[in-house]
């Protein structure tokens, strides 16, 4: 029997190693450490409901576990065979607990490829990685294939970039292979840095000898021996478990000299990231492995003809390579089979925002934002209504729509959220991380923030609105990188589909959501208010006083709010027990 428990990041901060301490212990305690095996994994994706356990062969799906919850899971289900149902699932639609993961609306319509051994395997143990296929491709590339046929393989299954705008894999490695040198380099780009993504992280954390395979692969297709790894310093785990998996896989031939006695070298090493956004591009990447400032160049030359040490060297990003392994033992028409005409294969996305059921997912490309959100999602948190989402869907519908894949972080909002002040935090976030070089991104990108920011707090003009278009065309055109090119993405998507809450914010100095500070209004209902005073006790900026009203019933009369030294902090709302105050 074994014990399998999440030893993500996530369920990691919710004491995970403490509930696999108190397994080992009283597993020991109760002499069954030999019959029963403890293992911690990877994520398993429901991160809403974790930390979890599963108990294998049984397939039992434990959510939400404490380490007090061990002794009873010891006691119930391995010794008298009897499923704990407290901690089982409860299907929010029938009210019934769900003991197997199959059969739940958060696995029902994934297909997962890239997170295969996901929960499943001890990242640190190649044995278990072994057992499910690993290095099974690698082998067969360099006993059955050539160099050209791996290239040919990986093109016909159209698979394309997943950390971006989606480039032909295929392609790309036989660009890189053409340009024959004494020393050519293999990427992988696991500097993963949009808001609310960690799908690159948990690919390390879960599976990461699928990475080390997948490059050695690449490798060999394009005629390089060396392999690095750019991984930003905030992903300790991942970087531990990508040393492990490294040093195992050395151990075992599979990568150094001679591997798998096929005369193919091939090794790799990390090098880390300081956490700069802009390092997610390649040239910039590239500039920060070689020791200079982390700023893009104008391409070309591509990194395929001239890249790290001015040498070949192809570039891809974590998620891309998880897929190889798979693609060359499946085959390429098995992953052609999947996803849509133009986009084959699955997607990873990191489910976050106003959403039941936060988590990692792994869908079919061309499955619809309403099954992700409504089936997937479990639907919006309180029932409230859907109202945007960061990204989603697969390359050519969000092209269509004014957007792009990005690595896959997927935020949901509700009618809670204000979207002018959305276009202004992603402006913010991208202002912060631009390196500055070119002048579209230093400058136009900050004065669409200060127009931004001037609207959300109530100054703004519908001139303003007509100069955030022409400012963000402007720089979409001249922009040097793709961070630049796509920061004006979230001001053009909300002014397209949110126009009238810009003319809210601008004409009546409103925002619908409540959001934007100085904006809001706070106002006391006269005929609520009893007169207590508790809320003009706790005004921090004494703007609160009392009227000449009595309203029928009551004895005091009512308060009222000076707006012009209110500075909305909320505080007398907390205060007021009979809802007499609101925010208008």
């Amino acid at each position: 029997m074994h014990v399998l428990v999440c030893g993500g990041t996530g369920c990691q901060a919710s004491a995970s190693a403490q509930i696999i301490k108190n397994f080992e212990d009283i597993l020991a305690a109760k002499g069954l450490q030999d019959e029963v095996q403890v293992v911690r994994t990877g994520c398993f994706g429901f991160c809403e409901k974790g930390p979890i356990v599963k108990i294998m062969p049984d397939n039992t799906f434990y959510t939400q576990v404490k380490p007090e919850d061990v002794e009873k899971i010891v006691n119930e289900h391995i010794i008298k065979g009897r499923k704990v149902t407290d901690l089982l699932y409860m299907d929010p639609e029938n009210k019934e607990h769900v003991a197997d993961s199959k059969h739940m609306g958060f696995y029902r319509k994934q297909l997962r490829i890239a997170l295969r051994n996901c929960g499943f395997i001890n990242p640190e143990n190649i044995d278990e990685c072994i057992s499910r296929g690993g290095y099974e491709a690698l082998g067969k590339v360099l006993s059955e294939m050539t160099p050209q046929q791996v290239v040919d393989e990986i093109t016909k299954s159209g698979l394309r970039g997943r950390g971006g705008a989606g480039f032909p894999t295929g392609v790309k490695w036989g660009l890189c292979a053409k340009n024959k040198c004494d020393e050519m380099y293999v990427i992988c780009n696991a500097d993963e840095g949009d808001p609310g993504a960690f799908m690159d992280r948990s690919i390390m954390e879960g599976d990461p000898h699928s990475i080390v395979e997948a490059m050695a692969i690449c490798g060999y297709a394009i005629g390089a021996t060396h392999g690095l790894v750019y991984i930003r310093a905030e992903y300790p785990l991942a970087i531990h478990r990508l040393q492990v998996a490294i040093a195992q896989a050395r151990e075992y031939g599979l990568l150094g000299k001679d591997i798998l006695g096929s005369g193919f070298d091939f090794d790799i090493e990390l090098r880390y990231g300081a956490g700069a956004f802009v390092c997610g591009e390649e040239t910039a990447l590239i500039h920060s492995m070689e020791g200079k400032r982390g700023e893009p160049t104008l391409k070309p030359p591509f990194p395929a003809v001239s890249g790290y040490m001015a040498k070949p060297s192809n570039v891809n990003n974590v998620e891309t390579f998880a897929n190889v392994p798979i693609i060359i033992t499946k085959g390429a028409d098995w992953f052609a089979s999947i996803g849509s005409e133009k986009s084959k294969g699955t997607k990873v996305f990191a489910l976050a925002g106003q959403i039941n059921n936060v988590g990692l997912i792994e869908v079919p490309m061309g499955t619809t934002l309403r099954d992700i959100i409504y089936e997937i999602g479990g639907g919006i948190k309180g029932g409230r209504k859907f109202k945007a989402v960061q990204t989603g869907g697969d390359y050519e519908s969000l092209a269509a729509a004014g957007s792009m894949m990005g690595s896959g972080g997927m935020v949901v909002m509700d009618d809670t959220s204000c979207m002018v002040a959305i276009a202004k935090f992603y402006l913010e976030f991208t202002c912060e991380e631009s390196c500055g070089k070119c002048s579209p991104c230093r400058i136009g990108n900050k004065r669409m923030l200060e127009i931004l920011t001037k609207i959300t707090e109530g100054r703004g003009t519908m001139d303003d609105l007509q100069e955030l278009r022409n400012l963000a065309a402007v720089i979409k055109d001249t922009a040097l990188c793709g961070l630049g090119q796509t920061s004006p993405n979230p001001v053009l998507s909300t002014l397209d589909n949110f126009w009238d809450e810009y003319v809210e914010h601008v004409v009546d100095k409103k925002c619908r959501a409540g959001v934007c500070k100085k904006l809001m209004r706070y106002e006391i209902d006269k005929e609520k208010c009893i007169g207590c005073g508790a809320c003009k006790k706790n005004c921090p900026a004494e703007a609160i006083s009392k009227t000449d009203y009595i309203a029928p019933g009551h004895k005091l009369p009512s308060m009222t709010i000076d707006p012009s030294k209110c500075i909305k902090c909320g505080a007398c709302i907390s205060t007021c027990k009979f809802s007499a105050i609101s925010v208008k």
